[in-house]
């Protein structure tokens, strides 16, 4: 009996200890996360493909921007439709809360600040934000409306006595890697590192925080875009509502300039880190402004040539219903089913399941806008990037705009057509929607070897 112990003992220890030994082989890490990439909710997926991006008609305006050239794009998710009104009020509340909680934290920090994490005893600097304590707006305590009072306009600047949020002070502080800097190479300078490589790393490379730059950027839709783009234009309703109403809520937000929507990407990515942090899974690639060939290949719906996102050359369908919100005929705005904007997905997708790539209001893309893009740019996965400083002129804060709006003639609703803005400008009939690469080669690739062996 004490054979056989012994005997079942020894194969239980041999079997242990094969299991936690690689026998000097090549296995990789192993205990490593697994990471399994769902679709983001609200989000399509687009497929990797080529295409050819540019004008396949008579370019109408004689630009010669968008010559025919072969591009090829990786895969990525897009948002079914543009960011309506309500999506993007919860980066305003959010904003918004999160600066009442370092008001509120002045006077009360454990209850709203988290200065240190309760199993090491680690002190965070600066501290993290308490969500979990909710504000009490009306609160009786008078120091907490003494704070909050902060965020309110002052007196002498309300109407009728109606205590509103001061926009004026909605800021959104945020930090990113600029590397695109840190990869270039600058040979001409003396002493340079390994070859030039890191020539332009001012302490060579011992510090890389040359290239961690701050953003700070008031992050409320500019509502008076509806009057100053339309001077002699009864837009009132519109400027006073069009935002916060909820009768808007599913329209698309506009008023918002290149740089807001960039910080939206930002916010929208660490809020949804933060949440996959908490359940200790990998966290997810970055949300962020779509570049044009990825734009355009979207739009296109998988298709090489055709005009538009729905395909054939025409803007009606066979029962002579127009299929995008734009200015069709001489100008009869509401022949199409609107006016102004209407509410997002109000027309039929394209073969992607992407809404209103065409028409209702055209859209932000990450691209500085250059006549001469296609001819300098590469054929992978595309893009001419320009981080434009205050100081740059005009020219140089041009971004690329795409999909045309509800006051665009036909022509700026093909896929091909380009046209730009100021990336510090905001109109009433620009919006945007995020996209976000997919970590991998395809969408339906088959397990790997190694995920089958170990």
């Amino acid at each position: 009996m004490m054979k056989k112990l012994f005997f079942y003992l020894s194969i239980i220890i041999f079997m242990g200890s094969c299991g936690n030994s690689d026998n000097g082989q090549l296995v990789g890490v192993k205990k490593r996360p697994h990471f399994y990439q769902p679709d983001p909710y609200g989000m399509v997926y687009i497929p990797m493909g080529s295409f050819t991006i540019g004008a396949t008609g008579e370019d109408i305006t004689h630009a010669f921007n968008n010559e025919p050239k072969t591009i090829s794009v990786q895969a990525f998710y897009m948002d079914e439709t543009e960011i309506t009104n309500n999506e993007y009020r919860q980066f305003v509340y959010w904003v918004r809360d999160s600066i009442a909680r370092r008001l509120l934290g002045d006077i009360n920090p454990e209850k709203y600040l988290i200065e240190e994490d309760p199993k090491t005893g680690e002190q965070y600097e600066p501290p993290f934000l308490n969500w979990k304590e909710k504000i009490d707006w009306k609160s009786e305590d008078q120091d907490v409306r003494a704070e909050l009072e902060n965020l309110y306009l002052p007196e002498r600047e309300r109407y009728f006595r109606k205590k509103e949020i001061d926009t004026r002070k909605l800021f959104y502080e945020y930090y990113y890697i600029d590397l695109k800097a840190a990869a270039r190479k600058d040979y001409s300078v003396e002493g340079n590192n390994i070859n030039g490589a890191f020539a332009n790393r001012p302490q060579g490379l011992k510090d890389r925080s040359v290239y961690v730059k701050k953003e700070t950027i008031n992050i409320y839709p500019d509502t008076l875009v509806w009057m100053h783009d339309y001077a002699y234009s009864f837009n009132d309703p519109l400027t006073e509502k069009y935002f916060w109403h909820p009768a808007y809520d599913n329209y698309p937000v506009v008023g918002v300039n290149w740089k807001q929507a960039k910080a939206f990407c930002v916010w929208r990515t660490q809020y949804f880190n933060t949440y996959l942090s908490k359940k200790k899974e990998a966290i997810a690639s970055d949300f962020r402004l779509p570049t044009e060939a990825e734009w355009e290949w979207a739009a296109r719906g998988g298709y090489s040539l055709n005009p538009y996102p729905w395909g054939g050359p025409y803007v009606r369908n066979k029962k002579g219903c127009f299929l995008a919100n734009f200015k069709p005929q001489r100008g009869n705005y509401i022949n199409d089913g609107g006016l102004t904007t209407v509410i997002v997905a109000h027309y039929p997708p394209n073969d992607f399941g992407l809404y209103d790539m065409a028409g209702n209001v055209a859209e932000w893309t990450n691209d500085a806008y250059d006549d001469a893009t296609y001819h300098m740019g590469w054929d992978m996965n595309q893009t001419y990037t320009y981080n434009a400083k205050e100081t740059d002129p005009p020219s140089l804060k041009r971004k690329v705009i795409r999909g045309g709006s509800w006051k665009d003639i036909k022509h700026y609703l093909k896929v091909s057509t380009r046209s730009y803005e100021y990336q510090d400008t905001a109109k009433c009939y620009i919006g945007f929607r995020c996209v976000q690469s997919y970590l991998g080669r395809q969408k339906d690739d088959s397990p790997s070897r190694a995920s089958k062996i170990y």
